[in-house]
């Protein structure tokens, strides 16, 4: 089993970058696929993006493309998500997840991954 804890979320002013953290502590040779997801109130849980264990294959949803960055340090066993370019509609809890292999196609697909961190919330006024 592996556990995630999130950190770095707040509250920033559109137009403002944050950067969320999340360690990975149990069996993090498990911790292949290290991904970001985020749920706004009332709506469904959205991958946001994910990267493999190399760091070479990063995957993004169109919404965050060319304002958010994903990293991992393995050495650390955590894994990081910049955050620029900030807008209202990123307001959510953002949630890490792992999955023991390259999820490939299915990165996008929360119900692939193995393991979920309790969130943190990132909150981005107008």
């Amino acid at each position: 089993q592996v556990q995630l804890v999130e950190s770095g979320g707040g509250l920033v002013q559109a137009g403002g970058s944050l950067r969320l953290s999340c360690a990975a502590s149990g069996r993090t040779l498990s911790s292949y696929t290290m991904g970001w997801f985020r749920q706004a109130p009332g709506k469904e849980r959205d991958f946001v993006a994910a990267i493999d264990w190399s760091g070479g294959v990063p995957n993004y949803a169109d919404s965050v493309k060319g304002r958010f960055t994903i990293s991992r340090d393995n050495a650390k066993n955590t894994v990081y998500l910049q955050m620029r370019g900030l807008k209202p509609e990123d307001t959510a809890i953002y949630y890490c997840a792992t999955a023991g292999r390259w999820l490939g196609r299915l990165v996008q697909l929360g119900a692939q991954y193995d393991n979920w961190g309790q969130g943190t919330q990132v909150t981005v006024s107008s």
